[in-house]
């Protein structure tokens, strides 16, 4: 419990209205959650205006209410604070309300299209086999230390977030590694949080249909670097040719890694096949049981974070050296018949070229690459026909199907889809709508040795239908198809 005042102190307030030496025992956005004692923050979202429920939270007796635009009538015995950004307001109050926990520990923060949830999961993992107690906030799940907490968006809400770090901090913990999603830049969900260090891993097509343009894309990664504080580091991978302008703003130190350039932190990739990858990072060879040259990015990002932090440098190489990468990312099973079945998440253009270029890197010449790829519903569907493309020019088969359709109708995706396959490809391109069916036809249609990649959903254990989340396992249901068929 806080007094209002007290969590208003970082809080340009444009007017306020009533008492702000009242008690305040949580803060809620949604105002279901709104009973005595609850501050009220009204946020303009994507689906709702809080603005519109700012009755109801009054009518459930909420303490005090913060919005940018006051209502008509204020009712007597409710505070009421107007701001020009309940956004930012939501996270700066958040971050006061449980004492400002990310100044407690060492805050790290990844952003990026590809690579976040693998550069966090390799960076908690590194930290704990370093002896530290640390925190994990990604897309996959929340983690402190070895405790658990499912994860729902890549990066949580400002309350939930500040909620989480500061059971981190309770629990001891003195780094937390987590994702920043541009969602997050754009809807202000870290407003308030103070990090140690950010990091850029690479930027490609993708949440067009949120952001509206790559351009404004660009800006929401950029601006995460932008309100980084002058003590912070920002580590950026210069062969983006993007790296370099997320920092231009930046008050923090700027630092640069790189496998194709000579920068503070290089690798150079000696042999990737699929038992791993053999690497020269600083002049250090390695052997690494991750796979492909976008991992020796994630690894070398996770490298440069620990030296910036203070890390012995070949102390953290050897640790990163026995680490597995993250559920989902190029998780791969051996059939009996030695069928190897690669399920990974990717599922932008540039994720799933990255995954079918590593196949094609570390595959034989008699092997056959059957890729299965789907395309999430209610997404951005520009990208839908270049995946496509993609998965037909870097495959042997394909085989197109269904994602995650959510309200969409499955058939109008893959219709997207296949607007992107050539006529040279049409025969080896097969559209099956039914997702247990496509893997069951690419078992079907594999040969001893063959590879087949399962794409798009990686970790997730559902298939979210018309707003039911079904029960779904990629790597669940190939290892069952490989015994049903005898593969």
């Amino acid at each position: 419990m806080q007094l209002l005042q007290d969590i208003l102190q970082n809080v340009s307030a444009v007017s306020t209205h009533g008492p702000l030496d009242v008690q305040v025992q949580s803060i809620a956005f949604d105002s279901r959650q709104v009973q005595e004692g609850v501050l009220f923050v009204a946020v303009r979202g994507v689906q709702a205006d809080g603005h519109a429920f700012i009755q109801k939270a009054v009518e459930a007796n909420a303490v005090a209410v913060v919005c940018e635009e006051l209502p008509k009538e204020l009712q007597p015995g409710i505070t009421f604070v107007q701001v020009r950004d309940s956004g930012e307001a939501l996270g700066r109050m958040a971050s006061a309300f449980y004492g400002h926990p990310s100044t407690k520990l060492q805050l790290v923060g990844v952003t990026g299209t590809n690579g976040k949830t693998t550069s966090v999961t390799l960076l908690h993992k590194l930290f704990r086999e370093l002896g530290y107690h640390v925190g994990l906030i990604s897309t996959v799940q929340n983690q402190i230390d070895e405790e658990i907490i499912p994860a729902t968006h890549t990066t949580p809400d400002a309350v939930k977030l500040n909620e989480l770090l500061a059971q981190m901090v309770k629990a001891g913990c003195t780094h937390c590694f987590m994702e920043v999603s541009s969602h997050a830049m754009v809807q202000q969900r870290v407003a308030g949080i103070t990090f140690a260090g950010g990091v850029f891993t690479n930027i490609t097509h993708d949440h067009l249909d949120y952001h509206g343009s790559f351009e404004d894309y660009i800006k929401a990664k950029k601006s995460f670097f932008d309100m980084l504080p002058k003590t912070a580091f920002a580590l950026v991978n210069a062969d983006d040719k993007r790296g370099p302008v997320m920092v231009q703003n930046t008050k923090a130190s700027a630092h640069f890694y790189a496998l194709r350039k000579a920068e503070e932190f290089k690798a150079r990739i000696i042999d990737n096949t699929i038992q791993g990858l053999h690497l020269e990072v600083d002049g250090q060879e390695i052997w690494c049981k991750l796979i492909g040259a976008f991992n020796a990015y994630n690894l070398l990002g996770a490298y440069g974070v620990a030296v910036l932090l203070g890390e012995d440098p070949m102390e953290a190489l050897t640790v990163l050296s026995s680490l597995n990468s993250a559920a989902g990312r190029f998780d791969y099973i051996v059939s009996e018949s030695q069928i190897t079945g690669i399920v990974d998440y990717a599922h932008t253009p540039d994720a799933l070229e990255n995954v079918l270029n590593t196949i094609q890197e570390i595959r034989n010449p008699n092997q056959k690459v059957i890729t299965l790829v789907g395309c999430g519903g209610n997404r951005d569907a520009t990208k839908r026909p270049i995946m496509a493309d993609i998965a037909c020019r870097l495959s042997d088969r394909v085989i197109l199907t269904s994602d995650n359709p959510r309200f969409e109708e499955p058939q109008a995706i893959l219709d997207d889809m296949q607007k992107g396959v050539k006529p040279l490809d049409f025969k080896k391109t097969l559209s099956v709508l039914d997702r247990k069916e496509a893997i069951k036809t690419a078992c079907m249609l594999a040969e001893p040795d063959d590879i087949i990649l399962i794409a798009g959903k990686g970790h997730e254990t559902y298939q979210e239908i018309k707003g039911v989340k079904y029960d779904f396992d990629d790597k669940k249901v190939l290892r069952e198809m490989f015994v049903q068929l005898g593969k």
